[in-house]
């Protein structure tokens, strides 16, 4: 949560209006008292800065609580334990500035991990279609006031990134050069664990939304680039492989709905 906030705080905000919501979803840790340490530095920047603690848990409590409180005409949402780049969410703000319904998001970057494994599986994730040439918007994505009236509250679905991405066409999302710090989960079984969940998000809104999935214009990695990967990193190959073949065991694919990691 500190990182985050002080690298929210460090961005270059000229000319802008911000305001800025911390949402602690029944945090029994002390990330009201680390995000009201922040109150001081927002106020300096003369930045409206709002803690909500809530009981009641669950990311989709947290966003539709957010969003009831928020005035901006761009909004961000951001995971907590993501780092962004000063100059992000200025290029944000400009690539939305716009009448018509965009969606934007950064270029993302593993975070370094403890786990050998995940660092392993990072270096080739990092390399694939949809992380170097997408919007994925995993742990940051934004929409700017006419983007945002696609959806009403945020629905009772698993993927929340994916459900707001798969809410604008791919001409409509914007991709920004500046980039953010975005954490893998730490360990095989983690892995699998968080990859299965975001298996099962997508076949949620297959389900539910069916729609939406006009707009998944997802890169599929060719035999050509996977091979050119595992030539020059057999050790990440082999565990990103791994990964992907124990997700599609009994065990992995009875892994509860909201499987996390960190």
């Amino acid at each position: 949560m500190a990182p985050c906030l002080g690298a929210v705080l460090a961005s270059d905000d000229r000319g802008f209006d911000v305001q800025l919501i911390v949402i602690a979803n029944a945090c029994t840790d002390n990330t009201v008292q680390v995000a009201e340490s922040f109150v001081t530095d927002a106020q300096r920047k003369g930045w409206r800065f709002e803690v909500i603690n809530t009981a009641e848990p669950g990311k989709l409590n947290a966003l539709n609580l957010g969003d009831a409180q928020a005035k901006g005409t761009v909004r961000a949402y951001l995971d907590a334990d993501v780092v962004v780049t000063p100059d992000l969410m200025r290029q944000i703000v400009a690539a939305l500035h716009c009448d018509a319904p965009l969606y934007a998001s950064g270029s993302p970057v593993v975070s370094p991990a403890k786990s050998g494994v995940t660092r392993a599986y990072g270096r080739v994730w990092q390399r694939l279609p949809f992380v170097t040439t997408g919007v994925p918007g995993f742990g940051l994505f934004a929409v700017n006031s006419q983007g945002r009236a696609r959806w009403g509250a945020f629905p009772d679905i698993i993927s929340d990134d994916t459900f707001v991405r798969l809410s604008f066409a791919p001409n409509e999302r914007l991709r920004v050069p500046a980039t953010y710090s975005w954490p893998m989960v730490e360990g095989l079984h983690n892995l699998v664990r968080v990859r299965r969940r975001q298996d099962k998000g997508v076949e949620e809104i297959a389900e539910q939304c069916p729609e939406l999935l006009q707009n998944d214009n997802t890169p599929k990695p060719g035999m050509g680039p996977m091979l050119r990967i595992a030539l020059s990193d057999p050790i990440g190959f082999g565990v990103y492989l791994l990964v992907k073949l124990a997700v599609k065991t009994p065990y992995a694919r009875s892994a509860q709905r909201w499987a996390r990691g960190r």
